[in-house]
Order: C-alpha cells, then structure tokens, then sequence
C-alpha cells in the first residue's frame, strides 16, 4: 500500500515507472488486466469532476477491481464523526480511496493516517498529482521520452501548473517556462521546490509574468482553465490581467512545430482560442484519454505492492 498525496511522494524512479506504465497501457488502450482483482476502491469526489472521477472509476474496473463511490454528503462526517475515525473504519473495508477535496491538504493527511489503505490525491487545491501524471504519458506517447521537452506554460500558476513543475523538473534537460499573470503566479514553495529538483536533474524551470520574448522552439505550449474548479479570484478585475495570456495561433510563430496541451475542461475564446482548441497541433482530447491509462497504472503502483 502505497499513498500518493503529491508529486513529492514520489522518488524519481516510481515517477519513472508510472509514466511508462501509463505509455504501455496506453499502447494496449487500456485493455482488461485484471491485475487488481479483489480489490475494493473507493471513490469521494467532494467537487465535481468529468475526466479525473471516469477515469479512475474506469481504470479500476477494467483492472477488475470493484468501487464504492459516496456522495459529499453521505459520510458520518456530516454529522461529527472525526475524519481520523471515517479513515481509519474505511482502511478497513477498501484497499484504496481515491480523493477530491476542497480542503488543503491537511484533510488528505488524515485520510492517510492509517496503515491499510492507498490514499490518491484525485485533486487538491494547491497540487493535482494525478494530471501532471497523464500529462507527462501523453507526452511520453507523443514524443518518445520527457527528457530534453521545451515546456511553455501559460496561465495561471495553479494546482494544474504546480504539479507540472514538480513533476517535470524531475527530467534532465527539460525547459520548463511558466507565464503566469501578476499576481497568479505559482506559490513560492512550490518554486523553490522545484528550483531543488531542477538542480539535482539538469532541468530549468523559470517563472514570468509578461508576455514578452517569448521562447522558440518549444515541443508543448501548455494552458489550463482560468477558472480553476471550485476556486473564485478576490479581485474583480482579473480578467483584463488575464486577457494577454490567452493562448492564440501568434504562440506558433516562433514553435511552429510545438503541440498544444490543456487539462481540460476548455473555455474557448478565454485562456484558448478555438482556431488552436480544434486544430492540428492540438493534442488535448489524446491528453484527456491518457488520464485513463495513468490512472491504471497509479492504481496498480498504489495497490499492488500490498497483494505481493
């Protein structure tokens, strides 16, 4: 039984082997495995969710495990129970839980604070492990390797951009240039967090906050939503910050080459336009189906070190 919280959880071997095995199912399109037969997952999406929520559900059962999902409101917890009791009665009836929250992450600490059962972080708000994750096998799938990807992120810096970052500087000789809007910048932790990695790998990874100079030749021009699920921006005028970072077709002119990414789900004519949404370089609905296979493989790395 293995907890995935953060990207951080991960040594960069286990990072390793989850992207290629997300690659190799990807391959198999995620044919039935069964490796997980008899397992029991659960399922507790306190936001609402398309991709993340399908796709774990899914790569269970096409691994022959079976689930349990609860409703926000179905959990004792409603009507006080301690989380610490809720974890420690459902370690002993599932292998795993798989979690969304609205809460920091210290809810997913005590959901993790037992020893029975794999707790996966299905999305938090600062951090989205399991995206960064299928990003890095779509990747992977496109280009062959993540070592030495020219990376442009462009948006905010949110739980989307801060998993990315710790994932990918985990690579050697990837250039990973975030563009962020003032103000919505990645947390400094999270930088500095991955400055840390960056140096030990050979990877760079910088922050602006302007849409200047922007680099050439990069392999993935990456955006995400700029309304982040069950976030709200204090400032009411963050739209005109936001209106230079919107990601049009002038972004190939200098990576003519480069594929477009998005997490997903999409506002055309906000953080993207449609022209690049629905083109030819776009590999964002590939991206989408890859959260399927990478969630088979974090489920089979989280709960098959429990059955040997």
């Amino acid at each position: 039984m293995r907890h995935l919280l953060s990207i951080s959880d991960l040594p960069d071997e286990a990072l390793r082997d989850i992207v290629a095995a997300g690659v190799r199912i990807a391959t198999a399109k995620g044919r039935q495995r069964n490796s997980l037969d008899g397992v029991i997952i659960g399922m507790l999406f306190r936001q609402t969710s398309t991709r993340t929520r399908t796709a774990f559900s899914v790569g269970a059962l096409r691994l022959g495990a079976r689930i349990v999902t609860f409703q926000p409101a179905d959990l004792q917890t409603n009507t006080g129970e301690t989380l610490a009791d809720t974890a420690r009665v459902l370690s002993l009836m599932l292998d795993a839980l798989v979690v969304r929250t609205a809460s920091d992450a210290s809810e997913l600490r005590v959901l993790a604070g037992q020893d029975d059962a794999a707790v996966i972080n299905a999305m938090d708000p600062a951090e989205h492990p399991t995206q960064a994750l299928a990003d890095l096998t779509a990747m992977a799938g496109h280009f062959g390797r993540i070592e030495g990807l020219k990376v442009l992120y462009v948006g905010e810096g949110n739980n989307t951009a801060a998993a990315l970052a710790l994932a990918m500087s985990r690579y050697p000789g990837v250039r990973l240039e975030l563009r962020t809007p003032p103000g919505y910048g990645l947390p400094q932790p999270v930088l500095d967090q991955a400055a840390g990695y960056a140096g030990s790998s050979g990877a760079t990874v910088t922050e602006l906050h302007h849409m200047r100079d922007l680099p050439d030749k990069s392999d993935v021009i990456y955006t995400t939503r700029w309304q982040t699920t069950g976030t709200a921006k204090p400032d009411p005028d963050w739209r005109e910050l936001f209106a230079p970072f919107t990601v049009n077709a002038s972004l190939w002119d200098g990576s003519p080459d480069a594929v477009f990414m998005h997490d997903l789900p999409a506002h055309r004519g906000d953080e993207v336009t449609a022209e690049v949404l629905d083109g030819p370089r776009s590999i964002a609905f590939t991206q989408a189906a890859c959260k399927l296979y990478s969630a088979m493989a974090v489920l089979e790395w989280c709960c098959e070190e429990g059955r040997r």
